[in-house]
């Protein structure tokens, strides 16, 4: 296990042992945090742990073109009984990401600090959030790192209903527009496997992060 130092520096992904850990400690300051994503990487830890570095090998992704939407989403979406924003409250959006609970989970790996470190990224632009509204109030939404033409999904979070779905889908149809590569998910789970996504060889996905194909 590589230990991180002051020094702007990761090891080789194949480095990472077999769960995708590649390196403890270090900071999330903007500068490494830019450098973790462009390199495969990610930061994912509990509250109260060191700063945990992962590059998972199969990672989970979205090829746009892949987007499976159900007749019952396409429905919800026509009806157009949310309206969705970018980019307009990024810090409402994952705190709220940070307070849902979820299945199987005691508790939330969106720390404050991690909090205060991506809502700096978001002043810079590099973090960027999709806001689903109701009747005037935030009722879902997502935030992830956009790399120009990679965006890394983080989390997601709904207060009502498929509002995080059309958060999803909203998201993968701007990025379409601007014939982004991939939607990045990093890791597998059953509910983003439903909306298309699959997991694929760590290689493949550098080879694609890298050149943009």
């Amino acid at each position: 296990m590589y230990y991180l130092s002051t020094d702007l520096f990761f090891p080789p992904l194949s480095h990472a042992n077999r769960d995708g850990i590649l390196a403890i400690g270090g900071d999330l300051s903007p500068e490494r945090l830019r450098l973790a994503y462009k390199s495969g990487i990610f930061p994912w830890f509990n509250e109260g742990e060191p700063i945990i570095w992962w590059s998972p090998n199969p990672r989970m992704v979205l090829f746009l073109d892949e987007l499976i939407v159900s007749k019952s989403m396409r429905n919800i979406l026509n009806r157009n009984i949310f309206t969705v924003t970018f980019n307009q409250n990024f810090r409402d959006v994952i705190s709220n990401c940070q307070q849902i609970k979820r299945d199987g989970q005691t508790g939330t790996w969106i720390t404050n600090e991690m909090i205060e470190a991506y809502c700096k990224l978001n002043e810079l632009s590099i973090a960027k959030s999709v806001e689903v509204w109701q009747n005037g109030q935030l009722v879902g939404g997502l935030y992830g790192i956009d790399l120009g033409h990679v965006f890394c999904g983080e989390s997601m979070f709904s207060l009502v209903s498929n509002a995080s779905k059309v958060a999803f889908i909203t998201l993968v149809n701007q990025l379409k527009k601007e014939n982004y590569s991939l939607l990045d998910c990093q890791v597998y789970n059953e509910h983003l496997e439903s909306l298309g996504c699959r997991e694929i060889e760590r290689n493949v996905f550098m080879t694609i992060l890298k050149t943009g194909n």
